[in-house]
């Protein structure tokens, strides 16, 4: 390669952070939008194939019957949400005194002093500050609700005239129908990932939240919702997502029995909808190296905090799957991917 390729590799990656880094007032509602976009396509695809006295709806009907959904379900999921963190928020003081408690028990069954070990080792460590630091990152992704809202509704009038302004742009109709065949493709991709995964964590979620309501754990909405955006990341995501609730039952009762109640259950759950179902739904979907998903749970993290965590994996298989369209970037796709197939 070319010392001027390199030198201009590295400003464009450069330029590319910096935006990332200023523009996240900006690109993280659009991000949001475009998820939100594609899982209102598949509900729409879905409404479509209602009809009233043998014909099927009208486009424009589609459209407001699954846009008026989406966005119901996000308000009803915005409002238990909202209930969930001022019910937790209400019993802090309650868990910190179990801490002591805890701390006691253990001191008792391993004949040790954890309280002076701790102070050593976790002298900043701050309970409640953790806490709230999850309950702000989730608050955040429904802060710009409005703005993603307005995002949505202009990709979807985009939706209509692309094709007119894509026939534009080539001269010929051959150039015209390859690039639209390999737009539709890529967008073909994009959307099967992000409504499987969409699938996926919604049934991780139901069934957590199922069995922490069971177990009687605190506020069981907010950790499976939490679970639920967990679940987007691989491995790393599954093992968070059961160490919360499980900590918080735990820590909700004072008691050993609960958190390994959680644990399990929550556990199972993931070990049998990641190992089981996962796989026969995506196939080879979410086709992206482990190391990948470190580096750009890093990445994604230190630009936009928690929210950029969530959003990490779902960003990182849409830039594998757009790159592995293009000859010029097929290669770093290549190797993005897990196997070397893409």
């Amino acid at each position: 390669m070319k010392t001027s390729n390199v030198g201009w590799t590295l400003i464009i990656a450069s330029l590319s952070v910096i935006i990332l880094i200023y523009g996240k007032s900006i690109l993280l509602p659009v991000v949001l939008a475009v998820i939100v976009w594609y899982i209102l396509k598949s509900v729409r695809d879905q409404v479509k194939k209602l009809r009233i006295k043998h014909r099927r709806l009208p486009v424009w009907l589609s459209n407001v019957i699954s846009f008026i959904l989406v966005f119901l379900v996000m308000g009803v999921t915005g409002r238990l949400l909202s209930n969930s963190i001022v019910n937790l928020s209400k019993n802090l003081p309650l868990y910190e005194e179990n801490i002591n408690h805890i701390t006691l028990e253990l001191n008792n069954l391993l004949n040790i002093d954890i309280v002076s070990w701790g102070k050593d080792y976790f002298k900043d460590f701050d309970f409640s500050g953790i806490l709230q630091s999850v309950f702000n990152g989730i608050s955040n992704l429904f802060a710009d609700a409005f703005l993603v809202l307005l995002y949505v509704v202009f990709l979807m009038l985009e939706e209509v005239a692309f094709p007119m302004k894509l026939k534009g742009i080539f001269s010929t109709p051959e150039k015209f129908e390859e690039a639209h065949k390999m737009l539709d493709e890529l967008n073909t991709s994009i959307n099967r990932y992000v409504v499987l995964k969409t699938v996926i964590s919604l049934i991780t979620g139901s069934l957590s939240f199922i069995a922490l309501l069971i177990i009687g754990v605190d506020s069981p909405f907010f950790w499976a919702f939490l679970i639920f955006l967990l679940n987007y990341i691989p491995t790393i995501g599954s093992l968070i997502a059961t160490m919360f609730p499980a900590l918080m039952a735990m820590l909700q009762t004072g008691e050993f029995t609960p958190f390994l109640l959680v644990l399990a259950s929550v556990g199972a759950i993931q070990v049998l909808v990641g190992n089981v179902l996962e796989p026969k739904m995506m196939g080879d979907s979410l086709n992206i190296s482990s190391l990948v998903v470190l580096i750009a749970l890093a990445f994604w993290g230190t630009l936009w905090g928690i929210t950029g965590m969530i959003l990490s994996v779902p960003v990182t298989v849409m830039m594998i799957i757009v790159f592995a369209k293009f000859k010029s970037t097929r290669n770093v796709a290549i190797m993005l991917s897990g196997n070397g197939r893409v």
